[in-house]
């Protein structure tokens, strides 16, 4: 497995600025030829580093609604349902999931009316508690700046050297650092499917 290095979060930093920027130009920037940037991007969304390009849509300009931030106190177990419901929700852009297990919402609701919003939304029996943060503006400038490349393995979580092994398995690549955690994962995945259909 080829270590990933310094072009590669160089390509992902002007991907990040502009996803549609041609390979070409980005070969410029690099030092590399075009078909060996479009390899590594390639290789960059294999191991899971890309995961999709998007549009990224100033949704303030489609739609009216005030923008605000909630944090949602929940009971515990009813988190998995309420951050899936409100990803649904039309005025939702960004939910962040707290340390203390609490739900940020960054939400433009229609006439600033939260609380028929919520209850609209949302089971309320869900919501501990809530609180509201009108906000005056928003920016989001994601950045790997600083950042290290560092492939987990799928068995154990440990980083992955450029000792390990990546390995497709049913339709995903799994990264590996060593051999044993490959053969116990495959051997889990065999007796998961067997399972499955039985």
């Amino acid at each position: 497995m080829r270590d990933l290095d310094e072009t590669d979060l160089e390509i992902l930093e002007l991907l990040m600025s502009d996803a549609r920027r041609p390979w070409r130009e980005i070969a410029e920037i690099v030092d590399l030829s075009a078909p060996a940037v479009s390899d590594r991007v390639s290789r960059l969304q294999e191991v899971g580093i890309i995961q999709r390009f998007t549009l990224d849509v100033d949704r303030s300009q489609l739609h009216e609604g005030v923008p605000v931030l909630l944090t949602l106190e929940l009971e515990s177990d009813e988190r998995g349902d309420v951050r899936e419901t409100l990803l649904a929700a039309d005025a939702v852009e960004y939910i962040f999931t707290t340390a203390a297990n609490d739900l940020l919402c960054y939400a433009r609701v229609v006439d600033g009316d939260v609380p028929t919003w919520l209850s609209g939304t949302l089971d309320m029996t869900s919501v501990a508690n809530y609180d509201v943060t009108l906000l005056t503006g928003v920016e989001w400038t994601p950045s790997i700046d600083g950042t290290e490349f560092a492939l987990m393995c799928a068995e154990c979580g440990n980083t992955v050297t450029s000792e390990g092994i990546a390995t497709r398995i049913g339709d995903n690549l799994y990264q590996f650092c060593c051999p044993s955690c490959e053969a116990r994962f495959e051997a889990q995945y065999e007796r998961l499917n067997e399972g499955a259909t039985s």
